[in-house]
């Protein structure tokens, strides 16, 4: 095939592509098969692990260094990539140009070595983002890699090749990014299209509402999976639904043939008794006894009988297809209402839109493969609401729903876009929390019990203070999830016992 090159043409060749490979249209999908046919290079997540890594394996020798450190954190919170460049250029200078030392000291022109191999690391870790298609930068890259692996690393020649490089791939990713927007752009118009054309398939368009719901920015990988395995549910019972429609289809033609013979051998019937009543009437005329009018009068009421007989018989069989037919249909009407719920009941909680058990058994366990492979931290919190029987017997079930759905709603206004919200039961939620040790955790929870109580909830008009009783636990390197959310169930029964509203660390 010739290389594509107006964006329209590389759009249709993709959709064809994923067609073709039997992938699920996801954003992830369609951007890496966008990219292979317009020999574009696919961009990584902003690496928060790594850039958090380094920065703490510097150690700072002044007050500037540490100053550059603060900004360097502050940089990485805003997945800032000119802010991280001026942050570890300005601490590498900060060494330098510190006042001048005693007459006894000598002003260091070497990078310390743990700096310089943390330094080295870093740089690796984001090889992969400038893409095979900078070749420029990959060698760059790596002769900056090359002399920062040196026994003795003089400061000044690592600012001035850091700085070269720092240039060039800034203009790469700026040229990526704006390729991602044109892209987001371009798929939000083609699934909006697709949308506008299929607006009578309510099952479908709520598969276009959660894509155009997962491509708007900010862009997260745990937003796009979710998306991905919710349609994967839909996806499957689309197909089994398909069958079934199909062999539905089938009986219906089946039973149309069946319906157009019965027509066709009662029109038959009837001609033939019309034959006989006119033969009859002509017959008539020739009777010259009572015997023959008698032989004619036996013939007449025999093929009445027959007619009757067979009248009745054919109804019988109509009434039985019309059964079948209805039957058939009620099916059909079954399987589109299961496919019209199908996206929201996969993997959410209907009432709140938080994970349900088996969302959170999903995300549970990609959160802990994520922990031991990166190895950072995982927090779980196991929340309930307090007093909710006496809520629900006071002001009634529709109250209690209500109260469910807040406190999910300012949960989900409140924890990081890395966080997950699930429903665990009745009126207790789970929160994930990765990246996070215990006491970042209940310092988490703790503020999202102030932001509940700022956030009041109106039954009618009634003012209802809403709370909740929480437990903490970080999860061990080699612990399971279930065993993690039992030690916050049991840290989450203690702050009932102390009084609720209240969070504690298991």
């Amino acid at each position: 095939m010739s290389e594509l090159k107006n964006p329209t043409d590389i759009a249709r060749e993709t959709l064809r592509r994923l067609t073709v490979r039997h992938l699920p249209p996801t954003p992830a999908n369609y951007q890496a098969c966008y990219n292979e046919i317009a020999n574009l290079p696919n961009i990584p997540q902003f690496p928060d692990a790594s850039l958090r890594q380094l920065a703490s394996s510097l150690v700072a020798h002044n007050k500037r260094q540490e100053s550059q450190l603060d900004l360097l954190g502050a940089a990485i919170g805003q997945r800032s990539w000119q802010g991280v460049t001026d942050a570890l250029i300005g601490f590498a200078q900060g060494g330098a140009s510190e006042a001048p030392a005693p007459a006894s000291t000598a002003v260091p022109t070497v990078l310390p070595p743990a700096s310089a191999l943390a330094l080295a690391r870093f740089i690796e870790a984001l090889l992969p983002s400038f893409g095979s298609d900078n070749p420029r930068a990959l060698a760059m890259a790596a002769d900056l890699v090359t002399m920062l692996k040196q026994p003795q690393v003089e400061i000044v020649a690592i600012q001035a090749a850091l700085g070269t490089l720092t240039h060039h791939v800034r203009s790469v990713l700026e040229e990526q990014l704006e390729v991602r927007d044109s892209l987001l752009a371009l798929l939000h118009l083609l699934i909006e299209n697709v949308g506008e054309l299929s607006e009578d398939d309510r099952w479908l368009k709520g598969q276009i509402d959660g894509l155009l719901a997962s491509i708007t920015p900010p862009l997260t990988l745990r937003h796009l999976d979710e998306m991905e395995r919710r349609m994967r549910d839909v996806i499957e019972k689309q197909a089994r639904a398909k069958v079934r429609s199909v062999a539905a289809q089938q009986e219906l033609r089946h039973m149309l043939a069946e319906f157009v013979e019965s027509l066709a051998l009662i029109n038959q019937s009837s001609s033939e008794f019309e034959a006989k009543i006119e033969e009859s009437a002509r017959n008539i005329e020739k009777v010259t006894s009572a015997d023959e009018l008698k032989v004619l009068l036996d013939g007449v009421l025999s093929a009445t009988h027959a007619m009757v007989e067979e009248s009745a018989s054919s109804r019988t069989q109509l009434k039985s297809l019309q059964t079948k037919v209805e039957a058939t249909e009620a099916e059909l009407l079954q399987l589109h209402q299961e496919l019209d719920s199908a996206s929201a009941l996969a993997r959410h909680d209907p009432l709140t839109d938080a994970l349900n058990r088996k969302g959170l058994d999903e995300a549970l366990l990609r959160e802990i493969s994520s922990m031991r492979r990166k190895e950072t931290p995982l927090s779980v919190s196991l929340l309930d609401i307090d007093n909710f029987k006496k809520l629900n017997d006071s002001l009634g079930h529709d109250v209690g729903d209500g109260a469910l759905i807040h406190l999910a709603d300012v949960a989900r206004r409140h924890i990081r876009p890395s966080d997950t919200l699930a429903r665990y039961g009745g009126e207790e939620f789970v929160i994930l929390m990765p990246d996070t040790v215990l006491g970042d955790g209940i310092e988490v929870i703790t503020r999202l019990q102030r932001e509940l109580t700022k956030a009041i909830f109106m039954a009618g008009s009634d003012r209802v203070l809403i709370t909740f009783s929480a437990g903490v636990a970080q999860v061990e390197p080699e612990e399971s999830g279930g065993d993690a959310l039992r030690r916050a169930d049991q840290a989450m029964y203690l702050a009932k016992r102390a009084g609720k509203n209240r969070v504690m660390g298991g």
